[in-house]
């Protein structure tokens, strides 16, 4: 499986991001998707996984704020953030967990400045 995030830019605070994450190979046998985050000198943290059934969770951080979703193939999962406050300036990574092995995309930077 092959993941490529795209969609980071720089955003002022209280804006609104897409982040979108192609999945390529062998999607079919994907069982989740998930977005992860990670900001200057902090650890990794996941912030939003959905599965093949659709069950979205949330990092307390961002619930009510973000919004996962995928299209039916697992060609696409989409990360639609908005309220967005300095302390999502982070690194954003898509990952996916795929015959219990799991995949990582490279990162896309999201910025929220004014």
């Amino acid at each position: 499986v092959q993941l490529q995030a795209s969609g980071g830019g720089l955003v002022q605070p209280g804006g609104s991001l897409r982040l979108s994450c192609a999945a390529s190979g062998i999607i079919f046998s994907i069982d989740r998707m998930a977005w992860y985050r990670q900001a200057p000198g902090k650890q990794r943290e996941l912030i939003a996984a959905v599965t093949g059934s659709g069950i979205a969770n949330f990092a307390d951080s961002v619930k009510g704020r973000f919004a996962i979703s995928r299209d039916s193939a697992w060609n696409h999962v989409y990360l639609e953030m908005s309220s967005l406050k300095h302390e999502d300036t982070a690194v954003y990574y898509c990952q996916a967990l795929s015959s219990g092995i799991y995949y990582w995309g490279q990162g896309t930077l999201v910025t929220v400045s004014s």
